[in-house]
């Protein structure tokens, strides 16, 4: 497949991911269960409509845990990087303009990632969020990619046949991910997904505390990259 067509199928599907996911967190009034549900739903879709043309990696760190991995060229990861970006913010601004269309609803936080004072109101914190350090908010970003891509790593392992349902165990794994996580953080794993929410949002904590969703993710997903690596004995590693 020509690497337009995996750029276009990026794009695309990272674009729908957050509209699905972010839009539910922003129109839905679901709850987390809701929320979670349809991040993991959209990748699903994604997996069956688009993962035949890049993979429907639809966020950086899956794209550098894969590289890590040794399934994918730098080059390849950096185009799918600008991709996931660029679709992520398209989406977000999209959003962005319902938000500011719907009479009497404010853009506040814009289901952006945050930790700590991020959910906190005038000394209290919001309904359903849990007060966390930095280093514990890094901690659970990290671990839960880590687990996300030993999963989507082990479903596309071409040794193993997974047949139709790899695409429904990664978005079942996100689902949890998200159950765990969404009190603590509002879940990133997904450098894109925050990116483009913390752009629009009006937290003041939203830009200063983004680096943590970028860096995390990306370690956990080196590591699961790595370790895969290890465990399954690739590369020049001996029995």
């Amino acid at each position: 497949m020509k690497l337009c067509n995996k750029f276009a199928a990026e794009f695309f599907g990272t674009a729908v991911l957050v509209l699905g996911g972010c839009g539910t967190a922003l129109f839905g009034n679901v709850g987390f269960l809701g929320v979670a549900l349809a991040f993991g739903l959209t990748i699903v879709a994604a997996a069956y409509g688009i993962g035949h043309i890049s993979g429907a990696h639809l966020n950086p760190a899956v794209s550098f845990g894969v590289f890590m991995n040794g399934r994918m060229s730098a080059k390849e990861m950096l185009w799918y990087w600008c991709a996931q970006v660029l679709g992520a913010i398209t989406a977000a601004a999209i959003l962005f303009g319902i938000v500011k269309s719907v009479e009497g609803m404010e853009v506040g936080t814009f289901a952006a990632n945050g930790y700590g004072d991020f959910f906190v109101t005038d000394g209290v914190i919001a309904a359903g969020y849990l007060h966390t350090t930095a280093c514990g908010a890094f901690a659970i970003e990290a671990v839960l990619t880590f687990v996300f891509l030993m999963v989507i790593l082990g479903v596309t392992d071409s040794k193993h046949n997974n047949g139709a349902f790899g695409g429904l165990a990664i978005g079942l794994t996100l689902t949890l991910i998200h159950l765990i996580s969404i009190p603590l953080t509002n879940t990133s794993v997904n450098p894109a997904r925050s990116i483009s929410q913390a752009l629009f949002s009006e937290n003041s904590l939203a830009m200063p505390q983004l680096w943590l969703f970028i860096v995390a993710p990306m370690v956990g997903a080196a590591l699961a990259g790595l370790c895969y690596k290890y465990i399954t004995c690739e590369g020049n590693c001996k029995k």
